[in-house]
């Protein structure tokens, strides 16, 4: 009765950790939970009012697939401002940002086409390519170098059946963030080998120490090959409203909204009021989560730094640490354990990647009370 595609999908292992703390809380344990990407701050409330409020103006039919048009300014306006992005709102298609990435795999890659991704990724990336017929390819990044994509590791993996560089920047589990040389050089093993690039840049208000963000669209010639992805879930603690965006090219947008009309068909009509408050509207809630994201990553920096297990080198965006542990387990047995003894929820970092194992991602989008009695918790156990 089921597709063999779906065989060869392994589960989310970050959605298993989040439904084991689950169940473990309804037997009564107490888990502090560092293992979903979820800001525990409130959706700011001028968000909240104007979904209210497009509610109450009865603003609940449909709308075309690509979605309201003064969201689609709104996002273009500011693609252009912040990341130099050459689009308008006809480049802009919105769509939840995990299903913005499963259109755009879809709408380009042909069944046994190559996508080179990094490891360690976001658990999804290689279930999207699977799905749609690709073969992932991963790209070994690595602590030593500061878990970045380095454009010579890159040109090692591509091959006649390449399609597609997946990019993430900042990175889910890692924390880190491609430097301007990064950018550039992937940019130009695309241009030289007619490649589509595929960036998520869902983390890139989340930046820490100055550090810069660049958006591989703004490069030079790579606007015509090239899709951005981002959204609202963590920069303004949107991740229940299902609302981002990507901006494309009008012939890679074309074919994406195809499998936008023939799947969800558009976003739901009165969030995307609420988006567009959030982008027009004042910024000071998202300065002041990401202030606090920063003193949460000082604080994990500062604990793990306690456990002499741990080690770690300081993230330098999103909100996870990715630290390297001493122990005989694997990544997925250690989480078990540290869920058992610890009552602590973390993912193995297996999940990720091969090149993933021996860590563990923590997410310290929770509060600096959880951090601080989770880690302490974490210490004993490894003890």
């Amino acid at each position: 009765m089921i597709a063999d595609r779906i065989e060869r999908v392994k589960e989310s292992g970050t959605m298993k950790m989040k439904e084991l703390a689950g169940q473990k809380r309804a037997e009564g344990k107490k888990i502090i939970s560092f293992s979903v990407g979820e800001p525990d701050f409130d959706t700011p409330k001028n968000i909240v009012e104007a979904a209210k409020k497009a509610l109450d103006e009865g603003k609940t039919r449909y709308l075309n697939a690509a979605g309201l048009p003064e969201l689609r300014e709104a996002i273009a306006r500011t693609s252009k401002e912040s990341n130099a992005i050459p689009c308008d709102a006809s480049n802009v298609l919105i769509a939840p940002t995990k299903h913005a990435m499963f259109e755009t795999i879809m709408a380009t890659v042909n069944e046994g086409e190559e996508v080179i991704m990094p490891d360690p990724a976001w658990v999804s990336y290689e279930p999207a390519t699977v799905l749609a017929g690709g073969r992932a390819i991963p790209v070994t990044t690595s602590a030593e170098n500061e878990w970045r994509v380095l454009p010579e590791a890159v040109a090692e993996l591509i091959t006649p059946k390449t399609k597609m560089i997946l990019l993430n920047s900042p990175s889910n589990p890692c924390g880190s963030i491609a430097k301007k040389e990064d950018v550039k050089g992937i940019a130009d093993l695309a241009k030289d080998h007619d490649l589509v690039v595929l960036s998520d840049e869902v983390y890139e208000k989340i930046v820490f120490d100055g550090h810069k963000h660049y958006s591989i669209a703004a490069e030079p010639d790579m606007f015509d090959r090239t899709v951005t992805i981002s959204g609202f879930s963590k920069t303004y603690a949107m991740t229940g409203w299902r609302l981002g965006w990507l901006v494309a090219p009008k012939p890679l947008f074309k074919a994406i909204n195809k499998v936008q009309q023939h799947s969800i068909t558009h976003c739901t009509t009165f969030a995307q009021y609420g988006g567009l408050a959030a982008l027009v509207e004042s910024q000071a809630p998202v300065e002041m989560m990401v202030k606090e994201f920063q003193e949460r990553r000082d604080l994990v920096m500062k604990l793990i730094g306690e456990i002499p297990q741990l080690h770690c080198g300081a993230p330098k965006g999103a909100f996870y640490a990715f630290p390297k542990f001493d122990s005989s387990m694997n990544s997925e047995q250690m989480a078990l354990y540290l869920m058992d003894n610890a009552e602590v929820a973390v993912t193995g970092g297996s999940a990720f990647g091969a090149a993933g194992e021996e860590h563990i991602r923590i997410s310290y989008a929770t509060n600096k009370e959880n951090i601080a009695t989770g880690l302490e918790r974490v210490k004993k156990a490894l003890e």
